[in-house]
């Protein structure tokens, strides 16, 4: 007679960034090399039948209907008051969604979200709760009167207690339920403190099921680690619909809102913002704050588009070279891509003959604004060759271009709808690679098939 094997099931481990499952504890994932997010999982239960276990079949919340007879209007988007915010969202907030917005401590997340808590109870019937686990309800008070965002309908709440958090919402039952910061929370039915992944987790879920039942959106406020990634477990990504990031440099009054997921939208899109000393103020048009105010042309400068998003900015790229005393030359890069920068120098030097190794180089841009994409090669050589033989470039002229290693200029995505954008701004004349398409007429093309044509041109220009 077989003996029955009485065994119970050994237990599981599995990580919490990621979802690996591994034999035994670890202190680091294999998969995602992630300290300390390994735990240890409940043992899977097996019924008696061969094979896993059978789950019964339970009553549905509510009967399947096909996808044509599902009514849409509950859940259309309504705006927040912030256009620029509603241009990166898709239009506005869903009802129900949850939108998670990570940044840098200072860079403004609780002032824009402050904003959008005072215009949504100005436009709106119904309050907006603002809950902050990070100030006292009069420190917020106080940047509430500097920026001009007192309101009667906006309600106001210190809490890191999540219960405490849907005490308020059941007590106000707001339109709007702003959380600064979901890192600071804490569900009393999850271990660990505030800020672990376990908390984390389970304040995100508790907040998004609220969401979905009453059909509420949530806004919360995330915090980012060193590298800019934001801050918990991986899986708070994918719980929430919306994770929107908030960048700016703190030397700069420019802050940028970029799409990363967008459940109801684009996630490409880009939204700019001015943090002045009242509040901070939406950029319909920022174009202006990347270019020099100047009524000379100044050697060493070239204008280019950029494309942030689906948003075409007009971009100024600045170079200076001045006679070095060095063995090994100075390379001072401000705003773009370093190593972008270096092999720019390199084909200028091969292919384009202008001499650089015993002179200093500085590259910049202007407005703190970051530009890494290809599309501002051409821009940057002939900045430095601009700069090089002190010869200053027409203030009407935009340059666009990717430099490849051989010297040859590549096309660009969007070339028209960058030059229409130069030509919205007064620039009438353009250096652009060859057989790109259709172009404004009110813009005059010049094709350069390689960098040597481009400096031939550059030296036609400046001799025009």
């Amino acid at each position: 007679m077989a003996t029955k094997n009485t065994r119970a099931p050994r237990p599981r481990h599995r990580c919490a960034e990621c979802g690996h499952e591994v034999a035994k504890w670890l202190g680091r994932c294999p998969e995602c090399q992630a300290w300390g997010s390994i735990g240890e999982m409940p043992a899977a239960r097996t019924s008696g039948v061969s094979g896993a276990g059978r789950l019964a079949a339970g009553a549905p919340s509510t009967p399947a209907r096909p996808i044509v007879e599902v009514d849409i209007e509950s859940s259309r988007a309504r705006p927040s008051g912030v256009p620029e915010l509603d241009r990166v969202l898709g239009g506005g907030l869903v009802p129900g969604a949850v939108v998670l917005l990570a940044g840098e401590p200072g860079v403004g997340k609780s002032t824009l979200l402050l904003e959008v808590a005072h215009q949504w109870a100005a436009s709106s019937d119904e309050p907006a709760l603002y809950v902050t686990g990070e100030e006292s309800a009069g420190q917020v008070r106080l940047r509430a009167e500097r920026t001009g965002s007192l309101h009667q309908r906006l309600y106001l709440g210190a809490e890191s207690d999540l219960s405490a958090v849907l005490g308020h919402v059941d007590a106000v039952r707001p339109g709007l339920l702003i959380v600064d910061s979901v890192q600071t929370m804490q569900s009393p039915e999850a271990d660990g403190g505030p800020g672990g992944m376990t908390q984390v987790r389970a304040v995100t879920v508790a907040l998004t099921a609220m969401a979905k039942e009453r059909g509420v959106p949530v806004v919360l406020v995330g915090h980012v680690t060193k590298d800019g990634s934001v801050a918990g477990p991986r899986v708070l990504e994918h719980l929430v619909d919306v994770v929107l990031h908030f960048e700016g440099d703190r030397h700069s009054t420019l802050r940028m809102i970029r799409g990363v997921k967008n459940r109801f939208g684009a996630a490409d899109e880009v939204g700019c913002f001015e943090l002045r000393d009242d509040g901070i103020v939406g950029l319909p048009d920022p174009s202006g704050l990347f270019l020099s105010d100047r009524e000379v042309t100044v050697p060493g400068t070239a204008v280019t588009v950029v494309v942030e998003g689906k948003r075409p900015l007009l971009a100024e790229v600045q170079a200076l070279v001045a006679a070095s005393t060095l063995a090994t030359p100075r390379r001072a890069v401000s705003g773009l891509d370093s190593a972008r920068v270096s092999m720019i120098l390199a084909v200028l030097e091969r292919r384009g003959r202008v001499r650089l190794g015993d002179a200093d180089v500085f590259t910049a841009t202007v407005g703190g604004m970051k530009v890494t994409e290809p599309a501002a090669d051409l821009a940057l050589a002939l900045a430095v060759a601009s700069a090089k033989a002190d010869v200053a470039l027409p203030s009407d002229l935009v340059v666009l271009g990717e430099v490849g290693l051989a010297g040859e200029v590549r096309r660009v995505t969007g070339l028209g709808r960058r030059l229409a954008e130069a030509g919205r701004l007064g620039f009438r004349r353009a250096l652009v690679p060859p057989d790109s398409g259709r172009v404004p007429e009110d813009v005059v093309v010049t094709e350069v098939p390689h960098l040597g044509a481009a400096l031939a041109a550059l030296r036609d220009l400046a001799r025009g």
